[in-house]
């Protein structure tokens, strides 16, 4: 006798968990993991910060872009959560009324933590391309490295990585520079 068929995740297993839980559908499968560590919020809070000002403000940079902090994304079936996420305003002009965005982003970024690194990568990443996002950074907070992908024909290709103190200015943010270390929690 084989196993009973699984049912695939909803939206309402998300909408059950308790908030101090992320979920995500990924190819059917319900995936949570706690809310981030400082060393993981602390990543992504200051790179928001470089990024926003610039690129979502307009401050000392181009502007023309939306920077958010995890958004909930329902690509398909799936639905995902990334640590942070840009689209560029001439291909979305208005940020959506729903609590959710349909368009997939032009960048994203997954802040990587043990507990996460492995459906960051294996089961995220893929997703991610097929669905057309364009750019994708991979942070680690323990490692303090950056890795840098671009989006060709629905395959990452690995552009840089870069740990430390090394200075960024990787596509599509290299209209400015910033020091990496910035967002490591010293």
């Amino acid at each position: 006798m084989g196993l009973p068929a699984v049912k695939p995740a909803t939206y309402d297993d998300i909408l059950a968990l308790p908030e101090r839980l992320v979920g995500e559908i990924i190819r059917g499968v319900l995936h949570t993991h706690p809310r981030p560590a400082p060393k993981h919020a602390r990543a992504y809070s200051s790179l928001g910060v470089k990024l926003g000002g610039p690129f979502d403000h307009g401050m000392h940079g181009p502007g023309g872009w939306w920077i958010l902090d995890e958004p909930e994304l329902h690509l398909g079936a799936d639905v995902l959560v990334p640590d942070l996420a840009g689209w560029k305003r001439a291909r979305m002009p208005k940020l959506p009324d729903a609590a959710w965005f349909e368009l997939a982003p032009d960048w994203i970024c997954e802040i990587l933590s043990p507990s996460t690194a492995k459906v960051d990568r294996a089961e995220k990443l893929p997703l991610y391309a097929h669905n057309g996002v364009a750019h994708c950074w991979l942070v680690d907070p323990d490692l303090k490295t950056l890795e840098v992908f671009e989006n060709r024909d629905g395959n990452w290709l690995l552009l840089s990585v870069l740990e430390n103190d090394a200075s960024v200015s990787q596509p599509p943010f290299d209209a400015i520079a910033f020091g990496l270390a910035s967002l490591w929690a010293e």
